[in-house]
Formats: C-alpha cells, sequence, structure tokens
C-alpha cells in the first residue's frame, strides 16, 4: 500500500501498487516526476508543462492548467492523476472525480512544499529518490539563507501581472520563498493573495527592487520604462526575475537557491 495521504482538498489518497500511467496537471511536478526517475510513466500533461525541455513533445496533452479536457485525461486511462489547488480548479477536480485517484496539494512555503515532494514520492513509489532530492535541496537551502543574511534585507514588490498591475502578496508561496533569501514584501499586509496596485501605491511603499516576473505576465524593458515614469521611482530598482524560480514548487527549488541572487538582487 502506498499511503494513505491526506490532500489540501481534505480527500485521501491510497495506492494498492505504485502507478503506471501518470498524468500531470501542474508544471513544476511534471518536470519533478522526470527527476524523480518517473518520466516513462508520464502519459499526460498539459500544455504549459514545457520541463524537462526537449522531452514532452510526445507525451499526450490535456489541455491546461486552469482549462484541462476530462475526456483526454480520461482516455489516458490513468492510475494517478497529480494537481494543484492552486494550478486547477474544483471544477477540474469534480470533473475528474472517478477517473483516478488525484492528489491535490496546495504548498504555500517552502516547507509545505517539501513536503508534498516526499508525498509524491511515497505516492508513486520511488521514497529514497524523493528523500534524495528533498535532502539536496535542503541543503542549497541552507548555503542560500546563510548568504542572504550576510547581505541584509530587501524590500521587494514581486509583479506578475499589468493592466492591472498585480502583485503577490504575505500569503503565496513566492512570498514566503524571498522571505527566506532576505526579501520583504513591501504588500505581505495586504488581504488578497494577489492584490491589485496602482502606480500610487508602489511609490508609497517605496520598495527598493520591483520585481517583474516571465510569467504569468511576460514583461519587458518597455513595462519598466512605463513603471519608472508611472511611479517616478527611478528605472534601476526594477529588475527582470525568472517566474519559474519563483513560483515552481519540486526540483525547480534547487535553481531557486543556488541562484537565488537572480530572484533578489541587490539594490
Amino acid at each position: 500500500m502506498l499511503g494513505p495521504l491526506t490532500d489540501a482538498r481534505g480527500v485521501t489518497v491510497q495506492l494498492d501498487a505504485p502507478p503506471r500511467r501518470i498524468v500531470s496537471l501542474v508544471p513544476s511536478t511534471t518536470e519533478t516526476l522526470f527527476a524523480l526517475g518517473l518520466g516513462q510513466r508520464v502519459v499526460g500533461v498539459t500544455r504549459f508543462c514545457v520541463r524537462p525541455e526537449g522531452v514532452l513533445d510526445g507525451i499526450d496533452k490535456v489541455g491546461g492548467t486552469k482549462d484541462v479536457i476530462p475526456e483526454r485525461v480520461a482516455a489516458l486511462e490513468p492510475d494517478l492523476i497529480l494537481g494543484n489547488c492552486e494550478e486547477n480548479s474544483r471544477e477540474i477536480f469534480a470533473a475528474l472525480d472517478g477517473v483516478a485517484p488525484l492528489w491535490a496539494p496546495l504548498p504555500k512555503d517552502v516547507d509545505t512544499a517539501l513536503q508534498d515532494l516526499l508525498h509524491v514520492g511515497t505516492l508513486c513509489g520511488v521514497q529514497a529518490a524523493a528523500q534524495d532530492l528533498h535532502d539536496r535541496i535542503q541543503q542549497a537551502r541552507a548555503h542560500a539563507r546563510e548568504a542572504a543574511a550576510r547581505r541584509g534585507p530587501v524590500r521587494y514588490a514581486w509583479l506578475i501581472w499589468r493592466r492591472p498591475y498585480m502583485v503577490c502578496g504575505g500569503d503565496t508561496f513566492t512570498s514566503a520563498l524571498l522571505s527566506e533569501l532576505g526579501g520583504v514584501n513591501v504588500f505581505a499586509a495586504s488581504e488578497a493573495r494577489f492584490p491589485e496596485v496602482t502606480p500610487a501605491d508602489l511609490r508609497a511603499a517605496d520598495p527598493d527592487r520591483i520585481l517583474l516576473s516571465s510569467e504569468p505576465f511576460p514583461f519587458k524593458d518597455k513595462h519598466a520604462v512605463e513603471l519608472a515614469e508611472g511611479t517616478g521611482l527611478p528605472r534601476a530598482r526594477c529588475a527582470f526575475v525568472d517566474g519559474q524560480l519563483g513560483t515552481w514548487h519540486g526540483v525547480r527549488l534547487l535553481d531557486a537557491f543556488a541562484r537565488w541572487t537572480e530572484l533578489l538582487p541587490a539594490g
């Protein structure tokens, strides 16, 4: 028996044997499955699953993270579906009810992301590989935290959208991750997880860094110029960051901690 484990929905998942046909509805999970040596078992992914690069072209696509096509998933006859309560919706989960056991966590910080990594390893029968990856991430995490402590805090706003401008609030994985790297989220007190902000709000918050994420909105240099003009803050405070490093769980955390100064560049 693999499990039982209870996910963020309160649903308990238990498998009689390691799954042979896995559908992943989460890009970061897809990448992690390959890192755990499970690539040959992955039979379905979303169109946003792009890593590992060069190996997903021949795998069936089941739609996007927000518009999964249940019929495509069912046709693949999976014995495990891996989702995420942030990436996917309750409507998607309801539509997939009965197709196969579905695991749906909601990591909001590094500890719960690492816990989910171990849970996926348990459900897939690769506990040793998951524990090894977990330990390597923890080691990289410790090094990054030590280096960040020596550098000191950086006040930041992490922008994810334009028209309207939206930022990561305090109750997000991104904010929790950057807090380990010396980041102080100037919008952490917002009641919304992804609050809308105006140029005036940004000016009043006066962050050391305005971090322009590569996803979900692909910020470009012209948007940094626009922000500088709209806020009256120096253009030099804007920095472009790889959104995957700040939002993806699993194996991508190794990169996040190894390249932490790209996530939170000094002022």
